[in-house]
């Protein structure tokens, strides 16, 4: 029997027709999605579901699809998926990651124009029977400094087509190499450098804990007098009342917006302003990126659902279903290595190496790499995933590269991840036990074994008296419990590091007690992904 797909949102005849092409049985319903009820009803006989913004794959509606093995979104964003639910129903969800960058980037370039020659005032202006010339003076861009906040994939297509209209193109992002910025044509900078410097700022960064309000009334108050401001990225990256009061005083020249902290939104304070253009997150909206992202999602439900072939998955690994019963433990090891890296690294990554021995060296590295990588990304990018991971480091100009060898010691297999910057070296190794359960078994070189927990405390320092009993006191006087502690040095004396097992996120307190103890070298929280 074919397998049978619900498109339940506006998607193009032509995915359909795909489908159709490709031996599936597709329900073509596109204003199912908006009726909750209706699909409630209707998704238990459906093998997939395609899908835009409107509709909401809920818990509820998961666990009422007793045959759906795949979810796939037209678009990046999966807001309306619930993706852990979705985990435990055994339900793959997809997206399109790239199949709108180019037409973001344009939209960016195009706010950038509108803002710099106050085009929509000027037309309501015209339209309204006034011809008001000298009111709506304008700016060039021409020579002018664009500065870009994000050069990852649609950051890097903006600052192309700046350069194009001979602007001056200058880059703050953490994770940019020297060697990327000079071939995208890109002067590497900090952010307050970037600050000083530009006359338009443009954003393309994901929003995480790190860049949330990046843009906040500090970081406004430093800009350049008469700069303007284009987000197109994701709305909480600019604190919009400090924006509007920039703009009221005159320090801030315009602002250009599709998103907003709030959506849809409805009331903004940059609503009403002067020199303020907003549109309703357009990003995505153009005929040509409709077009790819629903082909795009045709195919790789198409591939899934009649070869097993895994693409763009958000919450499974590229492996046949063979080795997912091995190899899930192991993948999930390779994500902690990166993540445990990722969250220790705060400058661009010039090299990750990935030595497997043993039993690790004979499964898939392929996806194991791609585990690996996304773990060490995904701090910075949290939309990151196995596949775009890979695509998004060669972005970067980051050399990976991966050794085989057979068993060298105590353990049947282990996985030895290390990241090179400029300035440092870190390494960390794991295995896994057999109780299916990933260990950290080497950090810095120094022997351990660690259980992996939620929540995580990270601390190196010299090896001397009193580190256990200074961690088991400022931790007890914040109220947070030690499940697991790992102790480990070099040699006596020498290097030391401590990995402890917590119950719950170490507060701000707890930090500042250590630090005040003059015993550590460095201290870092660290969140790991357990389910």
């Amino acid at each position: 029997m074919a397998p049978k797909v619900l498109v339940s949102d506006k998607l193009s005849e032509t995915a359909v027709q795909i489908f159709r092409d490709r031996g599936i049985d597709v329900d073509f319903m596109p204003d199912l999605g908006k009726d909750k009820d209706a699909l409630l009803a209707a998704i238990p006989k459906y093998d997939g579901l395609a899908i835009r913004s409107a509709t909401k794959a809920t818990a509820k509606l998961l666990e009422a699809a007793d045959n759906l093995k795949v979810i796939a979104r037209a678009g990046i964003g999966v807001d309306n998926v619930d993706i852990p639910a979705a985990s435990k129903k055994g339900v793959i969800v997809m997206n399109t990651p790239f199949g709108n960058s180019i037409t973001t980037a344009e939209h960016a370039i195009s706010l950038m124009m509108a803002v710099a020659r106050q085009i929509p005032e000027a037309n309501a202006s015209t339209q309204a029977g006034k011809w008001e010339k000298s009111r709506f003076m304008g700016t060039e861009i021409t020579s002018k400094t664009l500065g870009l906040i994000g050069a990852g994939n649609i950051g890097s297509i903006v600052a192309n087509r700046a350069l194009g209209l001979k602007m001056k193109v200058v880059a703050y992002d953490p994770f940019l190499s020297e060697e990327r910025a000079a071939i995208i044509g890109v002067e590497k900078v900090e952010l307050i450098d970037l600050l000083k410097r530009a006359d338009f700022i443009t954003l393309h960064v994901p929003l995480t804990d790190k860049t949330r309000s990046i843009l906040n009334a500090e970081a406004i108050a430093k800009m350049k007098p008469g700069v303007r401001v284009i987000n197109c990225a994701r709305g909480g990256l600019v604190d919009e009342a400090a924006l509007a009061d920039a703009l009221k005083s005159g320090h801030v020249a315009g602002a250009a917006f599709d998103v907003f902290e709030v959506e849809p939104a409805t009331n903004s304070p940059l609503f009403g302003l002067p020199n303020v253009v907003c549109t309703p997150h357009l990003g995505a909206s153009t005929t040509e990126a409709q077009e790819n992202v629903a082909v795009q999602v045709a195919e790789q439900m198409s591939d899934y659902l009649l070869t097993g072939a895994v693409t763009n998955a958000l919450n499974m690994p590229s492996v046949t279903a063979e080795e997912a019963k091995i190899m899930g433990p192991w993948i999930k090891l390779a994500e902690h290595l990166g993540s445990f890296v990722g969250q220790l690294t705060n400058e661009p990554i010039k090299a990750i190496n990935i030595l497997y021995d043993g039993t690790a060296a004979e499964m898939n590295l392929d996806a194991l790499n791609c585990s690996v990588i996304a773990g060490i990304l995904k701090p910075s990018n949290a939309d990151v995933n196995m596949v775009s991971a890979p695509v998004i480091a060669k972005d970067r100009g980051i050399n990976i590269s991966r050794t085989t060898q057979e068993k060298s010691g105590v353990f049947d297999g282990y996985v030895k991840l290390t990241v090179v910057t400029d300035s440092n070296e870190r390494t960390i190794a794991g295995t896994v036990f057999s109780d299916g359960k990933p260990r950290f078994i080497q950090i810095k070189g120094i022997q351990i074994d660690a259980e992996i927990g939620e929540h995580m405390l990270y601390t190196t320092n010299k090896d001397v008296p009193g580190i256990i009993g200074t961690l088991g006191r400022v931790l007890g006087e914040s109220d947070v419990n030690i499940a697991n502690f790992t102790l480990g040095r070099s040699s006596v004396g020498a290097d030391a590091i401590a990995l402890l097992y917590i119950d719950n996120p170490l507060p701000a307190d707890a930090i500042t007690g250590l630090n005040d103890t003059g015993l550590f070298q460095s201290i870092k929280p660290l969140e790991f992904s357990i389910s």
